[in-house]
């Protein structure tokens, strides 16, 4: 988080909903100082989606509106954008702009655009949208925070018990080794052993262990040694950290859910790697064109990566893959 990624942003909202607080303590402390946190913050999805029918269904970002008081007693509304997207959105400013003033003309309200970049581009950093003629000038800035910009802090990261350092460093460690799976393997149960080892209540660790689960997939077999390896070491200290129904549910879905995420993870990431060529080669990939690819299998997919390396123009693929069918017994589309 069409490829669908729907299930991508699930658990960043999950761990958001959990640790609000922490997480503008970590990335935004200057908004969590004048918070009262005494007072429990509510989240508004009903009133974000009255402002936002149009978003696509397959997004690869996740959008969080809360209601906090500050501190003096006045209301305010946050809206926090977190990016989990490969690759960096040219429309991504004029997004958080228009989900401001959106909210505020609906609902009156002042509203606070928040964003986290969790993108492998380390000079993708939008922090603005305006527009100005004859005069007159409109827009929003707001604060960001760039996790690749952590990656200088492991030993400060290593020492914090604010969640969201867990987080930031499970989102590291994922992009470090997405060419390495036995790498990955490793850096996961680490992460999992310091987390274990922490002082985090029982139902932390359980929140802070899902997220890391489902955001450093690895490939059935290294999975299942993770797995293993899990249970050997809650056995060991006769602690179980997971539950009994986790656990159950973990092993009854561990085979069909590895496939299925192997396939889908490896027609994503052949997607992503066809995208990627498409636009460093031709700059732009129009939004039609990049929902078309987002239907076919990774067989394909392999096929239309070879188309690419050999069209002269992104005109000339766009052709080749219109003509395409997607799927067996479907028919191309028209011209």
């Amino acid at each position: 988080m069409a490829g669908k990624v729907a299930d991508y942003d699930s658990p960043w909202k999950d761990i958001l909903e959990k640790f609000f607080p922490q997480f503008l303590e970590f990335y935004f402390p200057v908004a969590a100082a004048d918070i009262d946190w005494s007072r429990r913050p509510e989240f508004l999805d009903k009133e974000l989606r009255q402002v936002t029918p149009d978003a696509d269904i397959g997004r690869r970002h996740v959008d969080k509106l809360v209601k906090v008081w500050r501190k003096d007693g006045a209301e305010a509304w946050v809206l926090v954008h977190v990016e989990v997207q490969a690759q960096p959105e040219v429309a991504f400013p004029k997004r958080m702009y228009v989900y401001n003033y959106r909210l505020h003309d609906r609902y009156d309200r002042c509203v606070v655009s928040l964003a986290v970049l969790a993108d492998d581009s380390p000079h993708w950093r939008p922090a603005s949208f305006e527009y100005k003629l004859w005069g007159c000038h409109a827009g929003l800035w707001f604060p960001t925070v760039k996790l690749l910009d952590y990656g200088d802090a492991e030993e400060a990261l290593a020492a914090s018990m604010n969640p969201f350092a867990v987080v930031t460093r499970a989102h590291l460690r994922t992009l470090t080794t997405r060419r390495d799976p036995e790498a990955r393997a490793e850096s996961k149960w680490a992460l999992v052993r310091d987390l274990f080892e922490r002082r985090f209540s029982r139902a932390h660790i359980r929140a802070l262990f899902r997220f890391i689960d489902w955001l450093m997939a690895l490939p059935p077999n290294l999975q299942e040694q993770f797995e293993v390896t899990v249970r050997q070491y809650e056995e060991e200290r006769q602690m179980p950290y997971l539950s009994n129904m986790e656990r159950k549910a973990i092993e009854r879905g561990l085979q069909k859910g590895l496939e299925q995420g192997l396939e889908q993870g490896m027609q994503q990431g052949m997607q992503q790697q066809l995208l990627r060529f498409l636009r460093n080669r031709f700059q732009e990939v129009p939004d039609d064109l990049e929902a078309r690819i987002r239907q076919f299998g990774a067989e394909r997919l392999g096929e239309l990566l070879d188309r690419a390396m050999a069209s002269d123009s992104l005109e000339s693929f766009r052709r080749q893959v219109t003509a395409l069918p997607t799927a067996e017994g479907e028919p191309p589309q028209s011209h």
